[in-house]
């Protein structure tokens, strides 16, 4: 018999970190709820013409396909075998396989309010919490099954809604205890006024792809990348000179308003920067934000504001969320002129920065509060009823499973982590009493059983 494995690039999560995921999942679904988004959930799986020539060549090669029910019909294995040499020559065949499982959440929405468009509220907000797929290779930090959570306003240009996604951001890492992150804006109309001053629009693709690599290999090897990709010398100086901004807000709109005077693009964007900024410190003061000419955020789609929070320095995690304004996502499915904006958060990374920095409540990695010592028929009896209690005011309590020594039932709560335990016993159970002791600081209390439901556990 084989030994059980897991397949590469996903993971089991066990009680103690399922609540610490569920805590992060928990804190993001209130801000979203608290800011009039609505839940979504899709399907793990979608139609795979939905997915395929929307993430560019190399996502496409990452989409998880998957076969068709009844492959092994006999009347049919010739024109199997036909189809699967097309697979295998890069081909898709709907004789092999018609779905995939999702690979992000942003393209099923889209998918979504194309077919439900007619019966939808807009603007139309909506948050979902879903696992999704990538053929990726399995590393640190990357994985195959992993968990994304976006929210998006759809169906609204108004940049109140900009306004609204970093108060957002704002507020979940306050509510986390994430001091010194990063919430970085910049608008992709820039961009497009940055690529038009250097030789034309189309060469925004190439700009962007080389900008995005910025923190990673230094802004000489960036102009190694832009001379290989065919810029000029003048057009590699300019976006230097760009990518050199610094100072204020009021500064830097200014110096990126200087470098385009003449750009209907630059003028939008940089006027969009302004409001943005202007109405975020308005509505959240000591909110973090920054202006970061150098973000890029490779992704075509994004047609305005784009948005990266990046974890505290020191961890060295980088980007644990992202996003921007697309003005015809659901183009795509022929239903066009529906504008949107979206975030996504990196659960995975901001459980690692919490971990790291020690940011998750005590009680976060505790389920069961109270445990209910065993020592006989009697006396569990009555303990099970004075469980109960506890349980109908909503205090997590259980019984040792069989009556054991003391010994062996603290043990067991202390490798659950449970904070208290109650004991009664023969003694107790004549005196219609109970003890409680606080495993925490050794502490024992005896009291009416009557009382138990009013102690603070």
């Amino acid at each position: 018999m084989s030994k059980p494995s897991l397949p590469q690039g996903t993971r089991d999560f066990g009680p103690e970190v399922v609540r610490k995921r569920n805590y992060i999942l928990q804190t993001i679904r209130t801000v979203f709820e608290l800011y009039g988004f609505q839940p979504l959930e899709t399907p793990a799986m979608e139609n795979l013409d939905t997915l395929m020539g929307k993430y560019g060549e190399e996502g496409d090669k990452l989409i998880f396909k998957i076969l068709n029910n009844g492959l092994d019909n006999a009347d049919k294995e010739k024109q199997i075998r036909e189809d699967f040499e097309k697979v295998l020559q890069g081909k898709n065949t709907k004789g092999i396989t018609e779905r995939a499982l999702k690979y992000d959440l942003t393209i099923p929405f889209a998918r979504y309010v194309a077919m439900n468009h007619g019966q939808l509220t807009f603007p139309f907000k909506r948050f979902q919490m879903q696992p999704v797929w990538r053929a990726d290779r399995p590393q640190k930090g990357r994985y195959r099954e992993f968990y994304q959570c976006d929210a998006d306003v759809v169906g609204s240009a108004s940049l109140l809604n900009e306004t609204e996604l970093i108060c957002i951001y704002q507020e979940v890492f306050s509510r986390l205890g994430m001091k010194g992150y990063d919430l970085r804006i910049n608008n992709r109309k820039i961009l497009v006024a940055l690529a038009e001053a250097c030789g034309g629009a189309d060469l925004l693709t190439a700009i962007t792809i080389a900008i995005d690599k910025l923190d990673k290999i230094g802004i000489e090897k960036v102009k190694e990348e832009l001379t290989q990709r065919g810029l000029k010398n003048e057009a590699i100086t300019l976006i230097t000179k760009y990518l050199s901004i610094d100072g204020t807000t009021e500064e830097k709109i200014g110096q990126v308003r200087s470098l385009f005077p003449d750009s209907v693009s630059g003028k939008a964007g940089a006027d969009e920067l302004e409001w943005i900024t202007t109405k975020a410190r308005s509505a959240n003061p000591d909110g973090a934000l920054t202006i970061d000419f150098t973000l890029a955020r490779g992704l075509n789609y994004y047609t305005g504001t784009i948005f990266e929070a990046k974890a505290p320095a020191t961890v060295s995690i980088g980007s644990i969320g992202g996003g921007g304004r697309y003005d015809d996502l659901t183009g795509l499915f022929g239903v066009p002129g529906i504008p949107g904006v979206g975030i996504s958060f990196g659960v995975d990374r901001i459980y690692d920065v919490l971990e790291e920095l020690k940011l998750f409540p005590e009680s976060v990695g505790t389920g069961t509060k109270v445990l209910f010592f065993n020592l006989g028929p009697d006396e569990s009896d009555a303990a099970y009823g004075l469980m109960q209690q506890l349980r109908g005011k909503g205090v997590s309590a259980e019984m040792y499973h069989e009556s054991a020594k003391f010994d062996k039932q603290f043990k067991y709560a202390e490798k659950k982590s449970i904070p208290h335990i109650v004991i009664l016993g023969s003694k107790e159970l004549q005196d219609h009493t109970c003890t409680v002791k606080t495993m925490a600081t050794g502490e024992q209390v005896t009291m009416n059983q009557s009382d138990l439901i009013h102690f603070n556990l």
